[in-house]
C-alpha cells in the first residue's frame, strides 16, 4: 500500500534534477500568438512512473511575476494532482494537510467536520460521484445504497447536478469506498475541482431522438473532459485503470492539436499541470427543457433539430454562474448568454476551445474571480468569441431561434416511448433516508430498475413494465414518495443546500430549515388567501456560493449570519432570469414580516396568470420595501374557519385542538388527511 501511495511523490520532489519552473500563465503547444511564448521544461525521466512536467499558458512577458493564489501553487508541485494525498493518506491522522485537502477535490472528495460537535474536531470526507446525465445503474444504485449504511451516515444525498453525495466517511475507509465504487460501474473523478464537473442533461428517459442526442452528447463532452494522468486510479486503486473503451471521435477530438489547444507530449493534453483556474460547468439540453437550469453553466449547449426531429447541431451559450461573495459588488451571479451554433459534428471541438480560453485567460491570481463568467464579463462576448474561433478554427454561425424555457420536473408516471414507463419520485431536498431509502432500494433491486438523478435533486425510476406499476405505486405510497399531486407545490419546485452541519462554509441552516421555512410559507399563503395549486419557487443556501441556484429563484434566501438571510426576488418559474438582491439580515424568526405583505400583494395587484417573480420585477423593489416597512397585517376575514372545509364551526375547533398538537392549523391537518386518504383509494388502480 505504501508503495502505491507514496511512489510519485517522492519522484517530484525529492530527486535532485527535477524543478519546477517559474510559474508564467499557462500556454499550450502550437498556442495561438495571443501572447509571447513560453518553452516547455523538460524534466528527467530517471524511472518509469514519472510524469514529465508541462509548462502552462503564459499571458504577458512579465508574467513571471504574476502574483498566484496558494492552489494554483499545490497543482503545480502536485505531480498531476497525486501529491501530497497519497503522502497523506499514509498517515494515521484522521484528516489530510491544506495541499492535500485541495488535491482530493480533483479526485472528488472534501474533507468536512461536524459543526455541530463542539471541543475536538471530528473529520470526515464527502465523496461525490460523476454521473452525465444523472445515469446511475441498477448496480451503481445498490453500491451506493450500501456504501451509505457501512461507511456513511446513512443516508444519500442527491445534488442540484444529478450525481449522489455520500456523506461522513472516515479517512481510514476512503480507500475501501473509492475503490468500490470504481468497480461497481461508478466514479467520483472530477466531481470536485478545478476542472470540468458533472455534466447536466435532461434526466428523462425518453426515447425521443433529440433526448438521446442530448444525453449522449453529454456522457461525449464529460469522456473529452475526463483527466487522462492516470492519478485517481494510482491513489484508489493502485494504478488499475478500469475505464469502457471511448469511441473514437472523442479520442480524436481530445488529441486533436490543429489549433494550438493542446500540451504536446504531456499526460493531460487538454489541463496540463495547472488543470483549469476554477470549476467548470456545463449543461446539455433540448429546446424548451429547462430542467437543467441552461443558463446558470459556464457553458449551455442547446440541440437544433430539422422539421423531421433529426439532430443538425446545437446552440451555445456561454458565461453562466452563481457563485459570489456578499458585501463584495465585484463578484456576482451571472446568466450565461448566446455564443453562437456549431453543426452537430463539431460539438466537441467547440467545447474544448471554449475550455482552452478559459484555462489560458482565466485569471489564477484570486479565486474569487476565477470563473469564466467574470473572464466573459472583463473582455465582452466579441472578444470571446473572437479568441475561441482561433481554437476551434471556425467562425461561429448565427444562433438559431429557440422557444420559450420550461421547467420541466419529470414527477410522476410518464410513458418512455419504448413500452416501458418511468416514475419521476419527489424527495424533499434530495436526501434519501430511513423508510424511504429501504423501500427505494427494495424497489430498485426487486426489479432491476436503473434510474436517472434529476437537476431538482428528485430520482426516476427507470424501465418499469405496465404490470409493475400497481406494487410499485403501493409501495411507494406506504413509504412516503406521493404522487405529485400529493405533495405540496411548494416542495416540488423547492431546493436547498446541504449546509450545516458538515459543509465548512455555511453561514447558516439550509437543509435543516427549509422544511420549517416551506410549512411557514404555506401558512401566510393561507392567511393572505392564495390557493394551495399556487406556488413560488423557493431555494435556500446557507452561504452566498450559490449551490442550490438560489439567485434564479422567484424568492431566494441566502444565508448572510447565524440564523439570518439575505433574500432574492425576481427570478421567474422557468429559471430564465436572474433574480436580486432585495433585503439583508432578515432574521429566520422575522420572514413573515417580509413574505406576508409580498404575497398578499402579490395577490391582489398581479396580472393575470403573473407569477410571482415576474409581480416583484414589475413592482419594483422601492415600492416593495414600502409595502414591507408599513405592513400592518392582511384584512381579517369574516369568518375564523374555513366553510369549504368543515360543515360546523365545532368540527372546526376539535380539528384545530388536534392540529396544534403537530404544530398544523386547522385547514392543513385536514388536507394533510384527505390527501392521504385519497393517496391510499388510489394506489393500484391505475393512478
Amino acid at each position: 500500500m505504501a508503495s502505491s501511495f507514496g511512489a510519485a511523490n517522492s519522484a517530484v520532489t525529492d530527486h535532485p534534477k527535477i524543478q519546477f519552473p517559474a510559474f508564467r500563465g499557462l500556454r499550450s503547444s502550437n498556442s495561438l500568438s495571443l501572447f509571447p511564448r513560453q518553452h516547455s521544461v523538460s524534466v528527467s525521466s530517471y524511472r518509469p512512473s514519472l510524469i514529465r512536467a508541462v509548462a502552462t499558458p503564459a499571458k504577458h512577458d512579465t508574467a513571471s511575476g504574476t502574483k498566484r493564489s496558494k492552489v494554483e501553487i499545490f497543482k503545480e508541485q502536485s505531480n498531476y494532482i497525486r501529491y501530497p494525498l497519497n503522502e497523506e493518506m499514509l498517515t494515521d491522522a484522521p484528516n489530510i494537510n491544506e495541499a492535500a485537502t485541495q488535491m482530493i477535490k480533483f479526485h472528488g472528495s472534501y474533507q468536512q467536520y461536524n459543526r455541530d460537535d463542539r471541543g475536538q474536531r471530528n473529520y470526515s470526507f464527502m465523496l461525490r460521484t460523476k454521473n452525465p446525465c444523472g445515469k446511475v445503474s441498477n448496480e451503481l444504485y445498490l453500491t451506493m445504497d450500501d456504501l451509505a449504511d457501512q461507511f456513511g451516515i446513512g443516508t444519500l444525498r442527491l445534488t442540484t447536478r444529478q450525481t449522489f453525495q455520500l456523506h461522513g466517511v472516515l479517512k481510514k475507509d476512503l480507500k475501501t469506498v473509492m475503490s468500490t465504487i470504481i468497480k461497481n460501474m461508478g466514479s467520483t473523478l472530477g466531481a470536485c475541482g478545478d476542472l470540468n464537473r458533472n455534466v447536466l442533461a435532461p434526466a428523462a428517459p425518453f426515447t425521443r431522438k433529440d433526448y438521446l442526442f442530448a444525453q449522449q452528447t453529454a456522457e461525449n463532452i464529460a469522456a473529452l473532459l475526463t483527466p487522462q494522468s492516470g492519478f485517481y486510479y494510482d491513489v484508489w486503486v493502485d494504478g488499475e485503470r478500469v475505464m469502457s473503451a471511448e469511441p473514437p471521435e472523442i479520442v480524436k477530438a481530445r488529441n486533436d492539436n490543429s489549433h494550438g489547444t493542446n500540451f504536446s507530449d504531456s499526460p493531460e493534453p487538454i489541463y496540463g499541470t495547472q488543470f483549469l483556474p476554477r470549476k467548470f460547468k456545463i449543461a446539455v439540453t433540448v429546446p424548451t427543457d429547462n430542467s437543467v437550469d441552461i443558463l446558470t453553466n459556464d457553458i449551455g449547449v442547446v440541440i437544433v433539430s430539422d422539421n423531421e426531429g433529426e439532430p443538425q447541431g446545437f446552440n451555445i451559450y456561454v458565461g453562466g454562474g452563481m457563485g459570489r461573495t456578499h458585501r463584495l459588488e465585484t463578484t456576482f451571479a451571472r446568466l450565461g448568454e448566446p455564443l453562437g451554433y456549431v453543426p452537430k459534428e463539431d460539438i466537441l471541438y467547440a467545447v474544448k476551445a471554449i475550455v482552452v480560453t478559459q484555462r489560458e485567460n482565466g485569471r489564477r491570481d484570486d479565486r474569487k474571480y476565477s470563473r469564466m463568467k467574470y473572464l466573459i464579463s472583463s473582455w465582452g462576448i466579441e472578444k470571446f468569441r473572437s479568441v475561441v474561433e482561433q481554437y476551434y478554427g471556425k467562425k461561429f454561425e448565427p444562433f438559431q431561434e429557440l422557444p420559450e424555457w420550461e421547467f420541466k420536473s419529470y414527477l410522476g408516471w410518464h410513458e418512455q416511448g419504448d413500452g416501458s414507463l418511468f416514475c419521476g419520485l419527489h424527495v424533499d431536498n434530495g436526501r434519501i433516508g430511513g423508510k424511504m431509502k429501504k423501500t427505494l432500494r427494495e424497489i430498485i433491486e426487486k426489479y432491476n430498475l436503473s434510474v436517472r438523478l434529476t437537476p431538482n435533486q428528485n430520482i426516476i425510476l427507470c424501465d418499469i413494465r405496465n404490470a409493475w406499476k400497481r406494487p410499485i405505486t403501493t409501495a411507494l405510497a406506504q413509504a412516503g414518495l406521493l404522487q405529485p399531486r400529493y405533495v405540496d407545490p411548494l416542495n416540488i419546485t423547492a431546493m436547498a443546500c446541504p449546509a450545516f452541519p458538515l459543509c465548512p462554509l455555511a453561514i447558516t441552516e439550509a437543509e435543516r430549515g427549509i422544511p420549517d421555512i416551506l410549512k411557514r410559507a404555506r401558512d401566510v399563503f393561507e392567511k393572505v388567501g392564495l390557493k394551495y395549486n399556487e406556488s413560488v419557487v423557493i431555494r435556500v443556501t446557507g452561504c452566498p456560493n450559490g449551490c442550490a441556484r438560489p439567485y434564479m429563484a422567484e424568492l431566494g434566501l441566502v444565508g448572510d449570519g447565524p440564523n439570518s438571510y439575505q433574500i432574492w426576488l425576481g427570478g421567474r418559474p422557468n429559471q430564465t432570469s436572474l433574480a436580486r438582491s432585495f433585503m439583508d439580515k432578515v432574521k429566520v424568526q422575522d420572514l413573515e414580516k417580509v413574505l406576508e405583505p409580498l404575497f398578499y400583494h402579490w395577490k391582489r395587484r398581479r396580472q393575470s396568470k403573473e407569477s410571482f417573480g415576474d409581480f416583484t420585477t414589475r413592482m419594483g423593489f422601492e415600492k416593495l420595501k414600502e409595502l414591507v416597512n408599513k405592513w400592518d397585517g392582511p384584512e381579517l376575514a369574516t369568518s375564523r374557519f374555513n366553510l369549504k372545509l368543515f360543515a360546523d364551526k365545532e368540527t372546526y375547533e376539535a380539528m384545530n385542538e388536534l392540529a396544534k398538537l403537530q404544530n398544523k392549523n386547522a385547514h392543513q391537518l385536514a388536507m394533510e388527511v384527505i390527501r392521504n386518504f385519497v393517496a391510499c383509494q388510489q394506489n393500484g388502480k391505475g393512478e
